[in-house]
């Protein structure tokens, strides 16, 4: 190599990596953003007097907001370019922010909340395409492995985080400051981000399918909306047939889907993917999960700090060994377990998670509101093993039989299910939770309702979890990812491409699979 070139190359190497530092931190703060609302919520709940319903709504509205724009997200990076996208979200995002932290009243945060969820679904799904074409195939394993410490990291200090912000009270603002804190990582990122990221565009992007979005946030809209707000309006007739009707708009969105795909193939959701059994049966596991997880950890964070009268640290402090569990987890099944017995590791994880949650449920009753956070470790431990084992290896088995070309589409429409599968969770709570729960108890009777209400909720989701058991045994005995790769780390020949190709494709639906080389826009 000649020394001529020593200094671009270094130069070159120098903003990538500094690009990398960039969409990573984007990407942290929308995790923690979403984990740290949760620790919060009772304290906004006393602060603002907000209703049961403006509580799902504060949560729910974002991932509802978040799911509908993702894969319109990532289209829209494709065709004007994923730099120009990014800023456009992380501005967004931090003035959404900036709005949450300043809002008067539970509508004007929900509203905020509906605003971070949109902005976030035109940043998120550009940060694994920058990384896609910012770095070549042979450093992509490493880069993803960061990707995944990242995430780890946002897990475990999310709800750590909000819990010391909220309890600290900084300059009297309560809880606000959860908000507030993304703003100057925000503005670092829009200034570094402008100087650092190179842009990029899909060669062959697909065109946008905005019919098609409308469609499917009506008929979730149509269906989440009288869930959260049913309980407190005495479930009016209009809601149910508000229900009903959504089955008949996402029956509409499917025929529509089938004509856009024959008019100029390009629909939102890429129908004839459901064909293989193993990624229909892992959407279905994708959304029962997201269920079972938007019902836990809201009704987890209520029992705690309304039930049991716990400080946010406190509530925060308990979650950690469950956050540790996760990320423990995760790294070994994808790693160790996976490649050697398949989905029976993800199967393990649901009945490992399930095993944790009736001792969950066994110890909230039999110690009732005397419980002691060193009491629940046990418990959180094991279902986090649990989760740790399905979250981390289910997308590469749900991607296993889909055809190459197709599996950017696939990792956004996989994304997009859990988030709506949380949306949903989050609104059944109104049915799980508050529905045993009587607005005119006594003070002295709050702890024993809201643990009653919160051990009755732990039974749906253990119900959930054995559903997804089931559906489990159509996914793939072992993932081709893992077949292709233990063959290859035999013979010696295995490619870091093959490893990072599924997840480049992650959280969008653009052509990133078929554009490694995208040119530069600019």
């Amino acid at each position: 190599m000649s020394s001529q070139s020593a200094v671009p190359d270094t130069a070159s190497d120098r903003r990538r990596w500094i690009a990398l530092a960039i969409v990573m931190t984007a990407a942290f703060m929308d995790l923690v953003d979403v984990t740290i609302v949760n620790i919060a919520i009772p304290s906004i709940e006393r602060d603002m007097g907000a209703s049961f319903g403006a509580i799902q709504w504060i949560t729910a509205g974002y991932a509802l907001a978040f799911a509908a724009g993702l894969i319109t997200g990532g289209r829209l990076g494709d065709i004007y370019g994923r730099k120009r996208l990014f800023l456009i979200g992380i501005t967004g995002f931090t003035l959404a922010s900036a709005l949450c932290g300043f809002a008067a009243d539970e509508n004007m945060l929900v509203a905020s909340r509906l605003l971070q969820g949109a902005t976030a679904a035109m940043m998120v799904p550009q940060v694994l395409a920058i990384i896609h074409v910012t770095f070549p195939a042979h450093e992509r394993g490493k880069v993803f492995g960061m990707f995944g410490a990242i995430i780890g990291l946002g897990a475990v200090s999310g709800p750590l985080l909000g819990a010391l912000l909220t309890q600290w009270n900084l300059f009297g603002l309560e809880w606000r400051p959860i908000f507030l804190i993304n703003l100057p990582v925000g503005i670092a990122g829009l200034i570094l981000g402008r100087k650092y990221i190179t842009e990029s565009r899909a060669p062959k992007a697909l065109r946008l399918d905005l019919v098609g979005v409308a469609l499917v946030t009506l008929g979730l809209l149509m269906l989440i909306y009288p869930l959260t707000r049913g309980r407190e309006l005495d479930w009016p007739l209009w809601g149910h047939l508000c229900m009903a009707g959504s089955l008949i708009v996402f029956a509409v969105f499917v025929a529509y889907e089938k004509r856009k795909t024959a008019k100029d193939g390009s629909p939102l959701v890429e129908l004839s993917l459901f064909k293989v059994k193993s990624f229909a049966a892992g959407i279905a596991v994708q959304l029962t999960f997201g269920i079972a997880c938007g019902i836990f950890f809201l009704v987890w964070t209520l029992y705690m700090q309304i039930g049991l009268g716990w400080s946010p640290l406190r509530a925060g402090v308990t979650g950690v060994p469950f956050s540790i569990a996760v990320s423990a987890a995760a790294g070994m099944s994808v790693q160790k377990l996976v490649p050697r017995f398949g989905r029976k590791v993800l199967q393990a994880g649901a009945l490992t998670m399930a095993a944790g949650l009736l001792l969950y449920i066994w110890e909230a009753g039999r110690y009732g509101t005397a419980i002691h956070p060193w009491q629940m470790a046990l418990p959180l431990v094991v279902m986090g093993v649990g989760m740790g084992l399905i979250v981390a290896p289910l997308t590469d088995a749900v991607l296993s039989d889909v055809p190459r070309e197709h599996s950017g589409s696939a990792s956004g429409l996989i994304n997009t299910t859990q988030q709506m599968g949380n949306a949903l969770g989050l609104g059944l709570v109104s049915v799980v939770f508050f529905g045993s729960i009587d607005d005119r108890m006594a003070p002295s009777e709050v702890g024993r309702a809201f643990g009653d209400a919160f051990q009755g909720s732990l039974w749906w989701v253990v119900a959930v979890l054995g559903v997804i058991f089931t559906v489990m045994f159509a996914l793939p005995k072992r993932p081709k990812q893992h077949v292709e790769g233990a063959q290859a780390q035999e013979t010696g020949e295995r490619e870091p491409s093959k490893a990072a190709a599924p997840e480049a494709g992650a959280l969008q639906d653009g052509e990133s699979q078929q554009d490694p080389e995208s040119v530069p826009a600019g």
